[in-house]
């Protein structure tokens, strides 16, 4: 899932600056399960501005913000509450704002910060474990992502500032390569280190990403 977090006050109210009207759209995905943009995020948000004096001309949680034909047909059947606003607020990851941005002329005002595609250990808990490489090593690692569970995202084992077992950037987590060396150690499958992982073309990754699924 995709795990954001929402911006503070102050910094969403300096983008409305000059705005009085205002529509809010959150997420009933991602952004839900972060407490950053489902029902209860939205009402609240809707009170704090109404306490400030703004208006806020409707609402709309859509079950999935970055399906863009979805969007787009959940923001019609609020036109005319979108039409009396003056900008709408998003309460939904990036890829959410710019679905619906892409539906309107109307200014449209990011209220959440994204962070990362993240794991969920428990309620209120989550893990960034992937970074979205485009090149999986998952299968010669055990399962343990080295590009993202490593700060220097070392490819062919530990550097040489681990000690006792611990990242030296961050003490008190355990290296990413011992992980992966105990892990792979239990099932009997070292031998998959043994070969060199060569370095990741970065230049074949394209940006913007896009997929097709053949029919």
């Amino acid at each position: 899932m995709i795990v954001s977090q929402q911006k503070p006050l102050d910094e969403i109210l300096s983008e409305l600056s000059g705005m009085s009207r205002l529509f809010l759209v959150g997420c009933a995905k991602c952004a839900t399960v972060c407490k950053a943009g489902g029902e209860e995020e939205v009402w609240q948000m809707q009170e704090n501005l109404l306490a400030l004096g703004l208006e806020v001309t409707g609402s709309i949680v859509i079950d999935e913000v970055c399906h863009m034909l979805r969007t787009a047909r959940d923001l019609r059947s609020r036109k005319e509450m979108l039409d009396e606003a003056e900008a709408i607020l998003v309460l939904a990851c990036g890829a959410g704002v710019q679905s619906v941005s892409s539906t309107t002329s109307k200014r449209t005002i990011a209220g959440l910060d994204t962070k990362f595609l993240g794991n969920v250990r428990r309620l209120g808990q989550f893990e960034q474990k992937c970074s979205l490489c485009g090149e999986c090593l998952l299968s010669r690692t055990g399962g343990i992502c080295p590009v993202t569970i490593c700060p220097k995202g070392l490819l062919n084992g530990p550097c040489g500032g681990m000690v006792n077992g611990l990242c030296e950037i961050d003490p008190e987590a355990e290296c990413a390569w011992k992980l992966i060396f105990d892990r792979l150690s239990d099932r009997g499958d070292v031998d998959r280190i043994k070969t060199t992982i060569p370095p990741k073309d970065n230049s074949s990754r394209k940006r913007p990403g896009r997929l097709k699924l053949e029919k």
